[in-house]
C-alpha cells in the first residue's frame, strides 16, 4: 500500500461546510463552522484516516 501525503486544513472543511449548507437553506454561524471543522478533523483522526504531525518550523 502507498503512501500518501495529505494536509487537511480546517478553515478549508469550514468553508466546505459553509457552502455546502449554505446550498441546503441553513445559515451556520461561524463559530459553529470552526466547530464542525474541527469535529470533522478528530473524526479523521479517530477512524486512522489521517495521521497528526507536529511539523517543526525552524
Amino acid at each position: 500500500m502507498k503512501e500518501i501525503e495529505v494536509v487537511i486544513d480546517t478553515e478549508e472543511i469550514a468553508e466546505f461546510f459553509y457552502n455546502e449548507l449554505i446550498s441546503r437553506g441553513y445559515v451556520p454561524e461561524e463559530g459553529e463552522l470552526d466547530d464542525l471543522a474541527d469535529i470533522t478533523f478528530e473524526y479523521l483522526l479517530e477512524k486512522c484516516i489521517i495521521d497528526e504531525e507536529e511539523s517543526e518550523t525552524e
